[in-house]
């Protein structure tokens, strides 16, 4: 059973009685409709229709005692109103106001207790806005970080806690600091930076614990440079070296 067909209740599981609504005057114009789009409907669907046929009724409901209602109506209330959201309660309502509202007044909401305000603003900002959300305490908002803020400024979250931020900044990161990232505990981080470096200094990873490491050396790094690899103790490693110790062999053969 679908939403628009499901009975009609409020937000407390009480059933919606037209008769006693302040809206009567929408309803006899079309502009509002029991199980289809009403504001004192339990359903997100059916509030969110009600706001979207009646924007302008959006300011009266900021303060209602229904999140979804606060938190909907956000979406279409004047902004000059929208600040004072930012304290509700409800992370869906903070979120839905900041995301109406100016850089400047939503910046503290870097700090929210939420992570996943903290995740939604982090996509709203760039560079020196991010980097106070560079040591945050959530992965995936860090996660974020990486992803969007310039690589000259990723230095400092090449040691992050997390390999899988750490990967993220070994795509990114400026190509003069990859040979420190060459050197991270984790094998996948390694590997970013690997597939990323020049044949010139991937010879040096080729005692490298990982055998997907040594491959992208045997890969990519200068011919002359991977003889030792063509005896690794990885089949696949030593099939990638011996096959391009070959194929230059014969390019450089006298027809």
């Amino acid at each position: 059973m679908t939403n628009d067909i499901a009975e009609a209740l409020d937000w407390q599981g009480r059933e919606i009685d037209c008769g006693a609504c302040a809206h009567g005057s929408l309803r006899a114009a079309g502009q509002c409709r029991l199980r289809h789009a009403c504001v004192h409907d339990r359903y997100a669907r059916r509030i969110d229709r009600f706001f979207t046929w009646n924007p302008s009724l959006s300011d009266r409901y900021l303060a209602h005692p229904h999140f979804e209602v606060r938190a909907i109506a956000a979406k279409h209330a004047s902004t000059f109103l929208l600040p004072n959201l930012l304290d509700d309660p409800e992370e869906t309502v903070r979120w839905n106001a900041a995301r109406r509202l100016p850089l400047r007044l939503i910046l503290r909401l870097r700090d929210d207790p939420h992570r996943e305000v903290r995740i939604r603003i982090a996509t709203l900002l760039d560079d020196a806005e991010l980097i106070p959300m560079m040591t945050d305490a959530d992965y995936y908002v860090r996660l974020v970080v990486a992803k969007r803020v310039a690589p000259p400024l990723l230095a400092r979250m090449m040691a992050d806690p997390e390999p899988e931020v750490r990967r993220v900044v070994a795509r990114r990161i400026p190509s003069d600091w990859l040979l420190r990232m060459a050197q991270d505990d984790d094998a996948t981080v390694r590997l970013e930076a690997a597939r990323r470096m020049p044949p010139g200094l991937l010879t040096r990873l080729r005692h490298d614990p990982d055998w997907r490491v040594r491959y992208e050396v045997a890969r990519q790094a200068e011919v002359s440079q991977i003889a030792e690899l063509a005896e690794d103790q990885d089949a696949l490693v030593q099939e990638m070296a011996r096959s391009r110790r070959a194929i230059t062999h014969i390019q450089g053969s006298p027809s």
